[in-house]
């Protein structure tokens, strides 16, 4: 019962502006059921949950910008796997924690927020994020502060992040299919949490039209700020 509601809720989040099903789940999941459990079940869950989310959106999405993102992440991710060898990973997910709430506490109060006209800065955002994703599977945050900085509206947002996020839960999922996590145990709450799934889709697409793109955005700002602050404190 738990885990259903954990779920719904972490779905919820990721239906409504498009990110957050980790951040919501993943430390609630990992006290409840540990981390080799939680993990692979985080995992299956959120690409499960991304899929539906980009089908809803799908009219939405730009193609050629996830495909621009998606191809500096690849260049990005062997580069943060060396890095993992290389960093202290505290330092640098504090780090990524500290950017992360002075960008959304600036974008927040200031009149005027940072205009990234040309496309071509999808470059520069996704290998970053490729370097993150690779290093500490933390690739997100780049790609939504690209798309805040785009000035992207709701349904735009959350359909080209779900097009980056499944390339990520694809090689995701397929880690921890290849290192033998799928358990029974596994499985098992998968199908618990598949009604939690099911509503928490529901309950975010009934909210599509309600939600004005000013208000969307600081929704959006307020979660990196938390995001930022939990990277922070570890």
């Amino acid at each position: 019962m738990l885990v259903t509601l954990i779920i719904f809720f972490a779905v919820f989040v990721q239906s409504s502006v498009g990110f957050g099903f980790a951040l919501v789940s993943m430390p609630l999941l990992v006290e409840l059921l540990g981390i080799q459990i939680a993990a692979p079940l985080v995992a299956v869950v959120a690409f499960t949950s991304e899929i539906f989310v980009l089908l809803r959106y799908r009219h939405a999405l730009q193609i050629r910008t996830v495909v621009r993102l998606v191809i500096a992440a690849l260049v990005g991710i062997p580069l943060g796997i060396l890095l993992l060898r290389q960093v202290d990973p505290i330092i640098v997910t504090r780090a990524l924690g500290v950017i992360l709430v002075a960008y959304a506490l600036y974008a927040l109060f200031s009149p005027r927020l940072p205009l990234l006209a040309n496309q071509l800065w999808a470059y520069g955002f996704g290998f970053v994020a490729g370097i993150l994703g690779g290093a500490y599977n933390t690739s997100g945050p780049p790609v939504i502060i690209y798309g805040n900085c785009r000035r992207w509206p709701p349904n735009e947002f959350k359909s080209n992040l779900q097009g980056f996020f499944v390339f990520s839960s694809i090689t995701v999922v397929l880690t921890h299919a290849l290192s033998g996590n799928y358990t029974a145990v596994v499985g098992q709450n998968y199908l618990y949490a598949i009604p939690g799934m099911v509503l928490g889709l529901l309950a975010g697409f009934s909210l599509d039209g309600r939600i004005n793109p000013d208000l969307f955005r600081k929704i959006v700002l307020v979660i990196l700020v938390v995001l930022g602050i939990r990277l922070i404190i570890g």
